[in-house]
């Protein structure tokens, strides 16, 4: 009598048979995780449309490779992990994203009752051999300059968007993805001071403007009413022009075409040994202001950054320049 309770317990606490969860299953346990983990609750669209998109490369990696995601092992994992390392040429910051996608995928399959173990735990990504400053691109202070002179001084509501744009960029050092969800109503004003509340990928920030750069932010919403657009709360701070999508939200894509157009246009977009993006504007935002003095909490806060590790890179890049020993020297050739 006692070793059939003892074998109804043991048959109660199991889960069911791996072989019969579906990976349907799987992804609804993981749309629950996205919804009520992620960010605490509170992820963005874009970082829940990664998570999605990453996993879908890895149940497509089991399909073609006739894995059943449900008893997936250890060696499974590590030979994705190959896959992507030796066919998929991908980055070690590239793999972690998709291995901590898999574990998360995983995690949320135990804490469902779906599986007793994660076989993706423990697997780390290949180390970054090269050095982390190196991907730090930017402008030197008279490139900036010399972009900003390239923005025609018509007037236009165009001209008028991308002088704001190209100012705020690489002097203040904004996401394009904070620019892109930045409305009229995110403008905050303290006392005499402007500035642009941002949302960030873990926090809310305000970005404070520059006199200057607060100028030509209100010129350029003034010349938007002057063209007859009725400016409420809810409407994009910053607007594509032209035709085809002209009032509506300017894209992350437009302001990464914007920039590239004006790089382009001034010489700036490619020399050798460095190739600038828009992202570059941010890695100089950080790198001259550190360069002019300001204080490393600083420059952090104004970029949003959660690690002040992440913000001493730029120290990093500009210290490695300016004092290298082999300065100290003294021998010319």
């Amino acid at each position: 009598m006692a070793l059939e309770q003892d074998s109804t317990l043991l048959a109660v606490s199991q889960p069911q048979s791996l072989y019969a969860i579906t990976t349907q299953q799987l992804e609804a346990a993981f749309a629950d995780f996205l919804t009520l983990d992620v960010a605490a609750g509170d992820a963005s669209s874009d970082t829940i449309a990664t998570y999605r998109y990453q996993l879908h490369l890895f149940v497509a990696w089991c399909d073609r490779f006739n894995v059943n995601p449900a008893t997936a092992t250890r060696e499974d994992i590590k030979r994705y992990r190959h896959f992507l390392v030796e066919v998929e040429k991908s980055k070690p910051a590239t793999i972690a994203l998709k291995l901590s996608v898999v574990r998360r995928f995983y995690d949320a399959a135990v804490e469902h009752g779906l599986m007793v173990a994660n076989p993706a735990l423990g697997i780390k990504p290949p180390r970054e051999k090269r050095d982390p400053a190196e991907k730090i691109t930017f402008l030197e202070k008279s490139e900036v300059e010399k972009l900003l002179a390239a923005v025609p001084t018509d007037g236009s509501v165009k001209a008028l968007r991308d002088k704001v744009l190209l100012a705020i960029m690489p002097l203040l050092g904004p996401r394009t993805v904070e620019l892109h969800r930045a409305s009229i109503e995110d403008l905050v004003q303290q006392g005499d001071n402007l500035g642009i509340r941002v949302e960030g990928k873990r926090n809310i920030r305000i970005v404070p403007l520059t006199p200057d750069i607060a100028l030509a932010l209100m010129n350029y919403l003034e010349a938007r009413k002057a063209s007859g657009e009725v400016l409420e709360l809810s409407s994009p701070l910053f607007i594509a022009v032209g035709y085809r999508a002209g009032g509506q939200r300017l894209s992350r894509r437009g302001i990464r075409l914007i920039v590239d157009n004006y790089l382009k246009q001034t010489g700036l977009k490619h020399k050798p040994g460095r190739t600038i993006s828009a992202h570059s504007l941010r890695h100089t935002a950080g790198t001259l202001a550190l360069r002019a003095g300001a204080d490393l909490r600083q420059v952090q806060d104004l970029l949003g950054h959660a690690d002040p590790r992440t913000t001493s890179l730029y120290a990093h890049v500009a210290d490695r320049w300016e004092n290298n020993p082999a300065l100290k020297i003294g021998i010319k050739i």
